[in-house]
């Protein structure tokens, strides 16, 4: 028996690399003999690295960077050889790095992101995979920007101070300084949303309030993003604002977009590429994936969705497993998913049912492939 377990991370509990160990493990008590292949994936947001790592036996690599309000953090990046670098946009800049009590979506800063790029660049990258999400940042990448050389200024000529909110005061934008490496590498985004940097469905008013915004500060983060485009567009030649993806990350998709020309595309696709998915499942009897839940909103872009689509076109079923199943859930079996469980037993508190995560999926395996072994008699 050929078995591919790709699921994603389990949020707050396991990573990819332990989910799919964890499934491995009960299957293996069944059928002892299996191939069994392990593919890690993610969907462009945390985990997105290790998965990568884990599918590459790249190196993962650690360096002090600005977090989002200014202060050190220690963020990680990885190394896959080859010129090859990938980059969470939250390892610097996430919304972890911000107490509850000091979340200001109107300072932070993606300026510690640049400065990962600029690691990145450092190491002798040529191409460099950026995942975006949960970022604590609504500055549309102008942090970023700044790390890597570009001047924002005010009227008198002064620098802009960290954050979205600052936006509102640029007057001129100066590239002359942006790092010269960055106009012979490739920079592809990996992200799930499709917004555009402003409006209804922008950064600010969509995302805003998840990073401590009130309804105020929404409606000037998203002018202050509007005024920052209006001056991108005088800058460049051509407005962006509206390409969809580029409010991903409190707008950090705009400035990748716009200055660093990189490229969008669905996060699990990316990693689904680069870890060698579709050719993992070629042969296969059963791909297992899953998340720590499943609902309607998998289908936007999530990894079992993704794993599902390329098992589906070679002809492969495929089994989800998820800490919980939500509203929904029910119309991936629509898209390649054949069947989908819910780790618990029974009812059990939150915090216990994440402590429990890796016995909970290594059990529910062994029921599974118990299942299976007898539906194959």
């Amino acid at each position: 028996m050929k078995l591919v377990i790709a699921p994603d991370s389990f949020k707050e509990s396991l990573s990819a690399p332990q989910v799919a160990k964890a499934i491995a493990a009960g299957w293996r008590e069944v059928y002892p003999q299996a191939d069994i292949r392990l593919c890690p994936m993610a969907d462009g947001g945390e985990g997105t690295v290790d998965a990568l790592l884990a599918a590459s036996g790249g190196e993962r690599r650690s360096v002090t960077v600005q977090g989002p309000l200014g202060e050190p953090v220690e963020a990680h990046w990885g190394w896959l050889g080859d010129g090859r670098a990938v980059i969470e946009m939250a390892a610097a800049s996430g919304l972890h790095w911000v107490p509850l009590a000091r979340r200001d979506a109107t300072r932070t800063s993606s300026f510690g992101t640049g400065e990962l790029i600029g690691a990145a660049l450092d190491a002798g990258a040529t191409r460099i995979i950026l995942g975006l999400g949960g970022s604590a940042t609504n500055d549309a990448g102008a942090g970023l920007l700044q790390a890597l050389g570009a001047r924002l200024l005010d009227a008198a000529g002064r620098s802009l101070a960290p954050g979205g909110a600052a936006l509102a005061n640029v007057q001129r934008i100066d590239l002359s300084g942006l790092d010269p490496r960055l106009a012979t590498a490739r920079i592809e985004v990996a992200a799930d949303v499709d917004n555009p940097l402003c409006g209804p469905r922008g950064a600010s008013q969509v995302f805003g309030p998840q990073k401590g915004a009130i309804a105020a500060q929404v409606e000037l983060l998203d002018r202050a993003l509007g005024h920052f485009a209006d001056v991108m567009a005088q800058t460049l030649g051509r407005d962006e604002r509206d390409v969809p993806g580029v409010g991903a990350a409190g707008g950090l998709g705009f400035a990748a977009r716009a200055v660093l020309a990189a490229s969008f595309r669905p996060g699990v696709e990316l990693v689904a590429e680069l870890s060698g998915l579709a050719e993992a499942v070629q042969g296969a009897d059963l791909v297992i994936t899953g998340e720590g839940r499943l609902d309607g909103q998998t289908l936007h872009g999530k990894t079992p969705a993704g794993v599902a689509r390329i098992a589906r076109a070679a002809g492969v079923p495929v089994i989800a497993l998820a800490g919980s199943l939500g509203e929904g859930y029910q119309r991936l079996y629509e898209i390649g998913i054949d069947a989908a469980f819910s780790l618990t037993p029974g009812p059990m508190a939150l915090e216990n049912a994440l402590d429990a995560a890796a016995q909970q999926l290594q059990a529910r395996s062994v029921d599974i492939a118990r299942l299976w072994r007898l539906a194959r008699r």
